[in-house]
């Protein structure tokens, strides 16, 4: 059986369409019982994104970008967030929409990109689907400081870390952003496990 022989939407209001779009939905689903029964949702359809770790292998490097995001601040974090580089990808492929946050939030041009994976990161209430990939780096792909755009309100700093410290960083919390812990994961068990 299909999902669409389970689902009858009876209702779509929309709450929001001001920085991205939020809708309530209501709904009849048919349980596995064969029950049917009615669900109200509320979705927030902010488009799908991509996010990449760009890692040194001779190093044992991960680039990382540090920045202030109000939603973990009003969520109770008092401080600068630590994450991979991301982005929405505003109608371009997932490949060249990372490329161009890579550089715009880093500073790095990088060669070749690898996708490792993708997932919904909050599926009770948010669309996005997020692509990840990691690509190697070295100093001379660097072609400018990073930083962000700074009229889109984006100040970003950027850290070279030893991959070690990264680890370390999330078990003591100090890195607490889910995309970056799963890429720093990743990378520590497919890339730099085979140069231990």
């Amino acid at each position: 059986m299909s999902l669409a022989d389970r689902i009858r939407i009876r209702d779509v209001r929309l709450l929001s369409d001001d920085w991205y779009v939020l809708k309530k939905t209501t709904f009849d689903w048919r349980r596995a019982d064969g029950a049917w029964q009615t669900v109200s949702r509320e979705t927030y359809d902010r488009g799908n994104g991509a996010t990449l770790l760009p890692y040194n292998r001779a190093a044992r490097t991960v680039l990382l970008t540090r920045q202030f995001r109000y939603p973990a601040y009003v969520g109770g974090y008092d401080g600068l967030l630590i994450e991979a580089a991301a982005g929405l990808l505003d109608r371009a492929s997932p490949e060249v929409r990372i490329r161009a946050e890579v550089e715009e939030e880093t500073g790095y041009r990088l060669g070749e990109i690898r996708k490792v994976f993708s997932c919904f990161m909050s599926p009770g209430s948010v669309t996005e689907q997020l692509h990840f990939f990691v690509a190697e780096y070295d100093a001379d792909m660097r072609i400018g400081r990073g930083g962000g755009i700074e009229a889109e309100g984006e100040e970003i700093e950027v850290l070279e870390l030893l991959l070690d410290q990264a680890l370390a960083m999330v078990s003591d919390g100090r890195i607490i952003d889910a995309k970056t812990i799963m890429l720093l994961q990743y990378v520590a068990l497919h890339i730099f496990a085979e140069t231990a």
